[in-house]
């Protein structure tokens, strides 16, 4: 065949093949999906835009309601619909070029939900793949779409925004996020980094906020006025000491043997403080410190808690490459701005080792509590204190001197083992025999009880390397040197950062 006939058949048959297609795209109804989204944004497809914003998954319950509260102001009515069809990963407007050009079946289908965890107790259902219909600020046509992917080391959901003006969008996105900050679920809760027991929420586990008065918290005289000036009196007049040119960021560290109180000190900070959001870091969650400290941010007023922080924040000098998490750490608390009305409260039993740069700059640590061991009058008050209802032998002195230099967590497992031996005896206690509390006491100062002793504070170790069992919070803040009227006990020294340091 010559060459230009080829040519020109080769044309007429690429033709023919362009008007079937054309033809059979008339026959082929439009698909309800595109048709409702462009006929709601009175555009072409080539004409719309989309518009999109991503957040953590932790933010995805926020994000919901920010949404929310958006349509109830504007679109009451509106309802959320789906997207059906296999293979949607793709953003909505792949979707929607997808579904005209009948490559793939893409079409109106059900909303999808995810249930997540807005408190303790408490869930509620988030969409994680639909569209709604509604308008932006200006009352130009916009339609949301809200979805959710795994993506890197953390979860993201993301807002996207569909419609023909690109400002319209970009507004309705910014009064979205505005409202989400608004209607944030962490606002005024207790939270902290790590695998939830909660469906759709794998990464923030809420805490219940225990309540510890005053008097449940065993200092040393003066001690527990000072941190709740330092803490509580901050927050409580930040707008008159902004005014006056003061920063409200502020550090305290609680150091000192394992078991003496450090983190019931702070979980009474928790209750006192019940306007402020609370941030627990504790074991591996503290490589999510900068996702605390920006949280403590938005959510301020806000305590930043980072538990035995020793393990991350010990000397440069023992490490001459450095701690990746220290830099971190020491990174979120400079974050934090000066007027943000955060608090870092760090806690260790080894405050000798800690990175001087993490204390001797004024807003990352501004105040150092040492919490020592109780005296003969802490003990008897926490023996008292861990008897409960029960009532106890008259004379306890002997047992007081036979615990010199054991702390709450000592006690509070000895009252355990004496009840234990006396349900041995009968079938209800209401009384505990000077014999019960021996034999506990023999039990647990035996030689081969050395670790376990070691373990809950007691021993007269002073190394403080031990991990600070009365310290967790696995048993829900409950526990810890508390007890009406007890006396303080001496020994306890509050010293500015630089003298701690400079006696390490």
């Amino acid at each position: 065949m010559d060459p230009h006939d080829a040519r020109a058949l080769a044309h007429a048959l690429k033709d023919l093949v362009k008007e079937a297609h054309r033809t059979i795209d008339a026959d082929r109804p439009e698909p309800e999906l595109l048709r409702r989204v462009k006929g709601h944004l009175k555009a072409d497809l080539k004409e719309i835009v989309c518009v999109t914003e991503s957040f953590p998954a932790w933010d995805h319950a926020s994000l919901q309601r920010g949404l929310d509260a958006y349509l109830a102001a504007r679109e009451p009515l509106a309802e959320w619909f789906g997207v059906s069809g296999q293979n949607r990963d793709d953003d909505f407007v792949n979707m929607l070029m997808v579904a005209q050009e009948g490559w793939q079946s893409y079409d109106i289908g059900a909303v999808d939900y995810s249930t997540v965890a807005v408190g303790p107790d408490e869930t509620m259902e988030v969409v994680t793949l639909g569209l709604v219909l509604t308008f932006a600020p200006d009352g130009t046509p916009v339609v949301f779409g809200l979805r959710n992917y795994d993506g890197g080391e953390i979860p993201q959901c993301r807002l996207e925004v569909l419609t023909a003006s690109r400002s319209a969008g970009g507004a309705a996105r910014d009064e979205v996020t505005r409202l989400m900050r608004e209607h944030n679920v962490f606002r005024g809760q207790v939270l902290t980094f790590g695998w939830s027991e909660h469906r759709g929420n794998q990464l923030v586990t809420f805490l219940p906020r225990t309540e510890v008065t005053a008097d449940q918290v065993v200092l040393p005289d003066g001690v527990l006025a000072s941190v709740e000036r330092h803490v509580a009196g901050i927050g409580a007049e930040a707008a008159r000491l902004l005014s006056h040119g003061q920063h409200l960021k502020r550090g305290l560290l609680l150091h000192g043997p394992p078991g003496t109180g450090k983190t019931h000190t702070v979980r009474y900070l928790m209750g006192r403080m019940t306007e402020s959001t609370v941030i627990v870091m504790t074991g591996s969650a503290l490589r999510f410190i900068s996702h605390a400290a920006a949280l403590a941010r938005q959510l301020q007023p806000a305590i930043v808690v980072a538990e035995d922080v020793d393990l991350v924040a010990r000397d440069r000098s023992y490490d001459p490459e450095g701690n990746p998490l220290l830099f971190t750490l020491l990174d979120a608390m400079d974050g934090v701005g000066a007027d943000a009305d955060v608090t870092f409260v760090l806690t260790t039993n080894r405050a000798g080792i800690l990175e001087r740069a993490l204390a001797e700059r004024p807003g990352r640590v501004d105040l150092a509590v040492e919490v020592p061991k109780p005296d003969a009058a802490g003990r008897l008050a926490l023996l008292r204190l861990y008897a409960r209802e029960l009532t106890l032998p008259d004379d306890l002195d002997e047992l007081v001197d036979a615990t010199e230099d054991m702390t709450a967590s000592f006690f509070k497992e000895l009252l355990r083992r004496a009840v234990l031996r006396a349900l041995g005896e009968r079938e209800t206690v209401t009384a505990l025999e000077r014999e019960h509390l021996a034999e506990a006491l023999a039990e647990m100062l035996d030689e081969r009880q050395a670790l376990t002793r070691s373990l809950l504070g007691g021993g007269g170790s002073t190394d403080h390397d031990d991990h600070d069992e009365d310290d967790d919070y696995e048993d829900g803040f409950e526990g810890g040197p508390v007890g009406p009227g007890l006396a303080p006990f001496p020994g306890a020294v509050i010293r500015s950062t630089s003298q701690l340091m400079g006696d390490s």
